[in-house]
């Protein structure tokens, strides 16, 4: 059990939590930041988390839902108000809807989450802020204190879990509900490194192809909110086509860009793609939550081998841009 101190001070509102681990603060860091393995240690063994946006940066926004053994669910969201890189996170905490808006009938709080080398690994420290007596003992006894313990004593195996979140690790895609799927990778580059190459078309058309024999003859990128984007592939013997377009919802460089997308000459609803890059240990964990409009065209794009194709293209990335 890692945590090592729970102090409750009724006074100054607020519930501090110690914890140490025998990693070193780089790994814990990671840990946190990366929503693959955040969610597998914020909610309690009996409600599990799923993060459907987790954007690690100041004014950044996290969404998440624990699903309860009956199947309830229980909705927050934390915005993220200051923070320095491998040594501490401050957000702001509310429960939210289905929607993702703020419950106004439960407390919020402000939490900091900080981060220390120690000789024998690190130190994690959370202290969290309640704004009265009356929502402080609400959370106490909704069992706040316990479904922590709970969440933390999770971590030690997410730590020592070297295989499942290794940098070398190809391409994977997550599925995070019917409708949504979450496709992740770390590529070896800094986070603005990695936005240049999704949004300049020069670079895009060296490395956004799939496969190889291919070519991208036509890449009209979105230079601002509510603009269009247009991207289209041809083989090299020019007997197939295909293309994408869509409208650029939101635009935070360098880390978080948000899409719909659609193929050219279908009628279908759109998809839509929300794209988060997030430094850590060794490069950039590139995220992508897709929305699908139904379970069935996600399965069915799913098995057309979407995976490989991106694969290939990020392979190509780090090869052939972000190294030469």
């Amino acid at each position: 059990m890692p945590i090592t101190e729970v102090v409750s001070n009724a006074e100054a509102l607020t519930l501090t939590i110690t914890a140490d681990y025998p990693v070193p603060v780089t790994r814990l860091w990671d840990a946190y930041v990366d929503p693959r393995q955040l969610e597998r240690f914020w909610g309690p063994k009996e409600w599990p988390a799923t993060f459907t946006r987790h954007d690690m940066c100041v004014g950044g926004e996290s969404h998440y839902y624990m699903t309860g053994p009956d199947g309830t669910m229980s909705r927050g969201m934390f915005r993220i108000v200051s923070m320095e890189p491998y040594r501490f996170f401050e957000s702001e905490d509310v429960f939210t809807d289905e929607e993702g808006r703020a419950n106004p009938d439960m407390p919020s709080m402000r939490m900091r989450f900080s981060f220390e080398a120690t000789p024998s690994g690190s130190r994690f420290v959370s202290t969290t802020w309640f704004t009265s007596i009356e929502s402080m003992d609400q959370l106490v006894q909704m069992g706040m204190i316990e479904g922590t313990r709970s969440a933390m004593s999770q971590i030690d195996d997410v730590l020592t879990d070297l295989k499942t979140f290794a940098n070398e690790l190809p391409t994977t895609a997550q599925l995070l509900s019917d409708t949504q799927v979450r496709v992740s990778r770390v590529i070896r580059g800094t986070a603005e490194q990695v936005w240049r190459a999704h949004h300049e078309p020069a670079l895009m058309q060296r490395w956004l192809l799939g496969p190889d024999g291919w070519t991208m003859p036509v890449c009209e990128v979105a230079t601002r909110v509510g603009g269009r984007y247009r991207y289209e592939w041809a083989s090299a013997d020019g007997s197939q086509r295909f293309g994408f377009e869509g409208e650029l919802l939101e635009s935070s460089a360098p880390t978080r860009a948000v899409t719909t997308e659609q193929m050219l000459g279908t009628d279908g609803p759109a998809t839509r793609n929300e794209l988060t890059l997030t430094p850590v240990q060794g490069g950039t964990l590139l995220s992508i939550v897709i929305t699908y409009p139904s379970k069935e065209l996600r399965d069915m794009i799913l098995g057309t081998g979407m995976t490989v194709g991106m694969e290939a293209s990020y392979a190509r990335l780090e090869h052939d841009v972000l190294t030469s």
